[in-house]
């Protein structure tokens, strides 16, 4: 289908004017305009002609003082459950996508469409128009890193006549097969590392990058086949610019020796005499697995490649900028040799905690963990220091700028930047915040307060989530209790952040894994359940979270009709038994609340 919906046209417009539109876009058409009241209709030759002239015109192209949109026209009754998504990020992780497209129903299909565009194309069939509905209402627009999605309907030539769905007039037929099974096993091309190569350049040295009038850059991203971002307003006035790549690893790999050639040039020519060094920026999650246990990883990076290498200290951390910078010296084809070791070892780190991710996609229910905006601002492994820019909002409030880990040990970043997106936000609000009682050593207490309490209250910001240390139980308490309270996804931010600043302060050994014991409260009704008959259910919900759960016996219920368990064992372990519990007293409430009485009022039947 070529027909295209011309919106927003003024009332002085004319066929006439739109034609010249078209003419001088070279953009051709295969019928004359019709031309309505604020709005018109025009036939394409082919669909990429009509692809392409949505590209070229719409949201760009003013006539007599309006911006067109240009759309796929598609008649009411052919609006169904088949949308087509674009704008999508070049460099977007699939599974990202496939995360967010799920929350809005069950995704049938999802297939690529091969466009001429940068950016990328998906058509997505749901299981129902509601489904679909909702999707084109919360997607159309929806900021995905910087590029703001466009969803249009795509002509369902069997939709019923008597049905039509609520959305836009945009519509497009799949081209090529489609993809067999679930979306999220990967059957869409990657044509990029899902890791970028993020570095830091000094300033002087940008315009050389870049080139006459953007030249330079442009050969380099057409010779290795990558996209190159140059932040130059980054922190005005600074030093140094961070520059993100996006290509293969061997793409990134080319592109950083081209850089540091034209930075030693440009070194040369300017007569400067001091070292220019190559420095990675990487996510501090990542920093530790590449250090290796007792430095082995880095050691013997530096004496494969006869480079010097060092890291930035943790004490430059902060919530909003959880990069760390590895200072690489040596020569020019030396430390083009280490980058890509580092890169390599990055590259493996976010792999697994990828696969860690998929393992645990069930965690909490309602928080789709697939859709996380892992690199939100072209970061990788590492968030760029410019895309948060205060701190985040109070609980449950939506925002596209993603918090960080600056947390080194047992959280994968994953786990760590849990994005408050839209879908997420409106679940937290929906749930019962819970109360978690989260046991440290005593000894600990000063880290996780920090210096005037700034970091209880950067964690407690970032996590939505009410944070208190209570008194010590005595002069010689060996724990201290830490009181949270929030909804899952503040719980899951606020747990994983205190067991990874545990770590990172060496309250545990490099070898010892950091488990703690929660207590969470359930009422005395519920506690049958969470035990089982004979202890089934316990021993069973041992075996899946690999968390030592303990219901104490004859405990006597508080004011409230509520008993403690003990929940004890690592981050996820924790998480995932905390969640399992929840469910178990979700269920029970159900269960137990009245049934309606049959001579009640009479419910009307929905027609």
């Amino acid at each position: 289908m070529n027909k295209l919906y011309i919106g927003n046209v003024s009332e002085q417009a004319s066929a006439l004017d739109l034609e010249s539109i078209f003419e001088q876009w070279k953009i051709p058409f295969s019928a004359p305009f019709l031309v309505k009241s604020g709005y018109a209709f025009v036939d394409c030759p082919d669909e990429k002609v009509a692809m392409r002239a949505i590209d070229t015109l719409s949201g760009k192209v003013e006539l007599h003082g309006k911006v067109l949109e240009v759309e796929h026209s598609v008649p009411k009754r052919q609006r169904s459950c088949k949308l087509q998504i674009r704008n999508i990020p070049p460099h977007m992780q699939w599974e990202v996508l496939d995360g967010l497209l799920a929350q809005y129903g069950t995704v049938e299909s999802c297939e690529q469409v091969n466009t001429d565009t940068e950016t990328a194309v998906v058509n997505v069939r749901y299981g129902a128009k509601d489904q679909a509905r909702e999707a084109m209402d919360k997607l159309n627009g929806f900021l995905m890193e910087n590029y703001a999605l466009k969803v249009s309907y795509i002509p369902d030539e069997t939709a019923a006549a008597d049905a039509p769905a609520v959305g836009g007039r945009r519509g497009f037929n799949p081209r090529g097969p489609p993809r067999q099974g679930s979306p999220s096993l990967g059957a869409r091309p990657k044509l990029q590392s899902d890791v970028p190569l993020r570095l830091l350049v000094p300033t002087q040295f940008v315009g050389a990058i870049i080139g006459k009038e953007g030249a330079t850059i442009r050969n380099i991203t057409k010779q290795t086949h990558s996209k190159i971002d140059i932040h130059r307003k980054e922190n005005a006035g600074a030093a140094e610019k961070p520059i993100t790549v996006h290509s293969t690893p061997e793409g990134c790999s080319s592109a950083c020796r081209n850089i540091m050639e034209i930075m030693q040039k440009e070194a040369i020519d300017t007569k400067i005499t001091e070292e220019i060094p190559l420095k990675i920026l990487a996510h501090n999650n990542f920093v530790g697995r590449l250090i290796g246990k007792e430095g082995r990883n880095l050691k013997k990076i530096e004496q494969d490649t006869d480079t010097k290498i060092t890291i930035s200290p943790l004490q430059d951390l902060t919530l909003y900028n959880p990069e760390r910078t590895i200072t690489v010296k040596g020569t020019l084809d030396a430390c083009a040799k280490a980058e890509e070791e580092i890169m390599k070892k990055v590259r493996e780190s976010y792999e697994n905690d990828v696969a860690a991710m998929h393992l645990q996609s069930n965690l909490i229910p309602g928080l789709n963990l697939n859709a996380l905006g892992l690199f939100p601002g072209a970061a990788s492994g590492g968030i760029s220091p410019s895309v948060v820019s205060g701190p985040p909002p109070g609980a449950q409030a939506g925002y596209q700028s993603f918090g960080c880990s600056g947390f080194e040990g047992e959280v994968p970043f994953w786990a760590s930047t849990l994005s408050s997106n839209s879908g997420c936000t409106a679940f937290s609000a929906q749930m019962e915040s819970e109360t978690v009682h989260l046991f440290i050593p005593a000894l600990a207490v000063g880290a996780i307060i920090g210096k005037q309490g700034q970091h209880i209250k950067q964690l407690s910001r970032f996590a939505g989530a009410s944070i208190k240390i209570a008194p010590a139980d005595g002069i010689d308490a060996k724990q201290r209790m830490v009181i949270i309270s929030g909804p899952p996804e503040a719980q899951f931010k606020a747990q994983g952040r205190i067991f990874g600043k545990l770590k990172e302060e060496n309250f545990f050994g490099p070898k010892e894994e950091v488990k703690l014991e929660a207590h969470i409260k359930v009422p005395s009704f519920a506690a049958g359940r969470v035990i089982g008959k004979g202890g089934k259910t316990v021993n069973e919900l041992q075996n899946l979270t690999s968390a030592e759960v303990v219901v104490p016996r004859d405990q006597t219920p508080d004011e409230n009709d509520q008993v403690v368990v003990k929940i004890t064992g690592h981050f996820y372990a924790s998480q995932l038994a905390q969640r399992k519990i929840q469910e178990i007293i979700s269920q029970v409430r159900r269960q137990q609340q009245p049934k309606p009485s049959a001579a009640g009022p009479p419910v009307a039947r929905r027609k």
